[in-house]
């Protein structure tokens, strides 16, 4: 009964999560109303920094203990834009992606007020440019897309007798489709685009 006891507690109030999830990570997806209509903000992280240098992103970052998605989300951009939390209207929580290396990116739509985008300052450290892309491009313009496959790579000393599964077992595969857009000399692609896509999905 110790043991069932253990499970009730474990389970009773239990948020589930992607099993095996090694980092959740929050985004903003920061809305901002300009003449022409709503646009995007990205981001182009540093050249400096070890991961995904001088890509296109959302302001966002790794969930620390404790914390909401929109309390991360939030957080990570003011820490990258100086964009203060106050100043940034909470929309929702759009679908997130499970990512093959085993993560959440868990996106947070927001809009950015007039006086946060004036307020705004990229950390040097972290940001190397920020542009907006009005929303309307996105509706308008089909991406262009690729798909590369996933493909197991099984080691040679699998126990497959041992589980009964013969050696030429049928291992499942995976396809991920990347979709890319091009602006003013930008590409936004894979995650980023992938969650920009969502977005304009739900405006038609």
């Amino acid at each position: 009964m110790r043991d069932l006891d253990r499970l009730r507690r474990q389970y009773g109030g239990h948020t589930p999560g992607l099993l095996g999830a090694r980092h959740s990570y929050a985004v903003l997806c920061p809305l901002v109303d300009r003449p022409g209509g709503l646009h995007l903000l990205f981001e182009v992280r540093s050249a400096a920094l070890h991961r995904q240098p001088g890509e296109v992103c959302f302001p966002g970052g790794r969930m620390e203990a404790g914390e909401t998605l929109e309390q991360c989300a939030l957080r990570e951009t003011e820490e990258e834009l100086a964009i203060p939390s106050r100043e940034i209207e909470i929309l929702g929580k759009p679908d997130f992606i499970c990512n093959q290396a085993g993560f959440l990116m868990q996106p947070v739509l927001g809009l950015v007020s007039d006086a946060g985008l004036a307020s705004m300052a990229p950390s040097p450290a972290e940001v190397a440019e920020v542009f907006a892309v009005p929303l309307s491009f996105f509706r308008e313009t089909r991406p262009e897309f690729h798909v590369y496959d996933l493909l197991p790579e099984v080691p040679a000393d699998f126990p497959y007798q041992a589980v009964g599964i013969p050696a030429d077992y049928r291992w499942a595969r995976g396809r991920v489709e990347v979709p890319i857009w091009y602006w003013q000399g930008h590409a936004i692609w894979g995650m980023t685009a992938r969650l920009t896509q969502d977005l304009v999905r739900h405006l038609d």
